[in-house]
């Protein structure tokens, strides 16, 4: 049970919506105190450990504080312990490593009929500038699922014991997802809560450590909150902070057009396009260009002068190529289960094929933004650049003999990132993606939380949903979403483990690929024009028998259901909002369609679907 301390979300008024979605051209309001909800969770499960002494399991983990009030005084202090970890003892784990979130905190009394709320020590690094500020009626929060007290004197049902958790504005409701895979479903939730639960600054941050926007962070925490909320207050402005509080990481630059573009798709606005364009122009990195197109962060052009262009206030800023986080064992001092960290062994060249490749995916959607922002000169520049940039990585990157991407100019070694990256921009020609697909399965999850994200985008693409979904599902080893849930954490970690990542925090929205990817790719679900205008529905089901999904737009809630009827027959039902319009993708091997009761021609690719409700009956043929 749980307790709001305000109305559920649902019943807001629908203009909070429309003003929070159609912010003014020229602001992005901060984020107020009245911006944010609580509610006050009950226990779910409580153990008596010994005379006065229990454990209050929540049942997840929120960013706030604990609340008591007591029917009885109690004039001896109670010791009070708030962590995220259990110990194997069963008890709050005091020692947790990482960043993992531990305090202790004392109370002098238990006044009687008094609401009490334990006041928490701040933590230096996360509580100061550059982390975001936390609106001043918060106090000092930190995440937690678990509390223990210690010399409780009074009877355990005489105190109200709650969870107060603290988070942005969120309807539980607007986005849902089940089927016939259990983990699918475990993995879902688990992703769905860490987009809610770490909501609590009004920004994508990086989770509770730091508490600062990174780029490649909030890309991935903005596909995943468009799939479950139809709020875009917080995409867009943490993509506004970024203008003025760029990261060092080239390819993190390089998300910045692509935090953008995806605001416009989602939201059908705009402005940011407008108002930002020469910055994202900048966000390129196109000034770094060689004669042959391809760029370097190595290049003496990315001087004092070009980094002030970029938005960095210090010149000294070292802007690097990451490829993936944590790097090798050698470049942390770090003690890792890998030595190679989590970029595959990847060789950090001074041409690196991950990064030119997000460059060239860059272009492609400059293009298309300059296209949105009606400037047709802009749309044939960056056209003509993407083209010369994809066919010179294929040149140059490219090994035809191994039928793989190098890991840069030079160097002979083939890794994951190098492969999928590529994969998932579309850059693989057609005769090199059997080849480049085979060789990134080999790989298994050779990269981190962050890096999955492209992996499985770049699977769909290859039509390699089963694999795809094997991956998001399994349950062996500790490179899996399920590790999360088995070691206790009801959010997604930053790392696969802590013996990846020794200072890893148990709370990060980059770790939440699967709700994002279930939506858009598993599922299919994507504005085939900005805001929603219209969709697209393209599902890779898999080997699910049965599914059902409610998806949040900005015109309104898509629901769809998915059954298969047999070996090569499947049914879905797929309910658009009123003023809505769509395409459904057909699956490969599609032999018979029937729509709404009405045959339609098998050689069609891809079916209209309209406003309200439309089913569709499909055989295909059995592979």
């Amino acid at each position: 049970m749980r307790i709001k301390s305000r109305n559920q979300f649902y019943l807001l008024p629908i203009l909070f919506m429309l003003l929070c979605s159609f912010a003014h051209a020229q602001e992005v309001n901060l984020p107020k105190a009245g911006d944010f909800e609580s509610e006050l969770n009950r226990a779910k499960r409580v153990v008596k450990l010994g005379d006065g002494h229990y454990l209050i399991d929540f049942g997840k983990a929120y960013f706030g504080t604990l609340s008591l009030q007591s029917k009885q005084y109690q004039s001896d202090s109670l010791i009070v312990h708030l962590g995220e970890k259990l110990s194997d003892n069963q008890m709050i784990d005091r020692n947790p490593g990482g960043t993992i979130r531990y305090q202790k905190a004392i109370l002098e009394e238990l006044p009687v009929n008094q609401r009490v709320e334990v006041a928490l020590q701040a933590d230096k690094r996360n509580s100061n500038p550059p982390a975001i500020a936390l609106p001043d009626s918060f106090g000092v929060i930190m995440p937690f699922r678990y509390c223990e007290l210690e010399n409780l004197q009074i009877p355990i049902d005489e105190v109200e014991i709650l969870q107060k958790a603290l988070y942005y504005k969120f309807n539980d409701d607007a986005g849902t997802f089940t089927s016939s895979d259990t983990i699918l479903n475990a993995v879902w939730d688990l992703c769905k809560h860490t987009i809610k639960a770490t909501s609590f600054t009004g920004y994508y941050v990086d989770g509770d450590r730091e508490r600062i926007p990174y780029e490649a962070d909030a890309y991935i925490n903005q596909l995943s909150h468009y799939s479950v909320d139809s709020v875009y207050c917080i995409a867009r402005r943490t993509n506004e902070y970024f203008i003025d509080h760029p990261t060092w990481p080239t390819e993190w630059l390089l998300h910045t057009v692509l935090l953008f573009y995806q605001d416009y798709m989602y939201t059908g606005q705009p402005d940011m396009l407008g108002k930002y364009y020469d910055v994202l122009k900048t966000r390129t990195l196109m000034d770094l260009e060689r004669e042959d197109g391809l760029i370097s962060s190595r290049s003496p052009k990315l001087d004092a002068a070009f980094k002030a262009q970029l938005g960095f206030k210090n010149p000294d800023t070292k802007v690097k190529d990451i490829v993936d986080w944590p790097p090798a064992q050698k470049d942390t001092g770090w003690k890792l289960a890998t030595e190679e960290g989590e970029r595959d062994g990847y060789e950090m060249v001074d041409v690196n094929t991950v990064v030119n490749a997000f460059y060239y995916y860059n272009l492609v959607l400059m293009s298309e933004i300059a296209g949105f922002l009606g400037k047709t000169d802009d749309v044939a520049f960056f056209q003509q650049k993407s083209e010369k940039v994809k066919t010179v990585i294929n040149q140059k990157l490219f090994d035809q003999t191994r039928g793989v991407y190098v890991d840069g100019e030079g160097s002979n070694h083939a890794s994951l990132h190098g492969n999928m990256i590529p994969l998932a921009f579309n850059l693989v020609p057609e005769e090199n993606q059997q080849s480049v697909t085979d060789f990134i399965k080999s790989r298994g999850m050779a990269c981190s939380v962050y890096g999955a994200q492209y992996l499985l985008e770049g699977l769909f693409h290859a039509n390699e949903p089963e694999y795809a979904l094997k991956l998001i599902t399994d349950t062996t080893g500790d490179r899996t979403w399920w590790n999360m849930i088995e070691i206790g954490s009801t959010m997604a970690l930053e790392a696969w483990d802590t013996k990846y990542k020794p200072n890893l925090d148990w709370n990060h929205a980059w770790g939440t690929a699967p709700l994002n990817i279930i939506t858009r790719y598993l599922w299919g679900i994507t504005p085939q024009k900005p805001g929603f205008e219209s969709v697209q529905i393209k599902p890779q089901l898999g080997h699910l028998n049965s599914s059902e999904i409610k998806v949040p737009t900005i015109k309104g809630i898509i629901t769809a259901s998915y059954k298969r009827a047999g070996k090569n027959d499947q049914v879905f039902e797929i309910t658009l909002s009123d003023g809505m319009k769509g395409e459904f993708i057909l699956p490969n091997g599609t032999t018979k369609v029937v729509m709404n009761g009405r045959k339609v021609n098998r050689k069609a690719c891809c079916i209209a679907l309209n406003a309200g409700r439309n089913v569709l009956q499909i055989k295909t043929e059995i592979e």
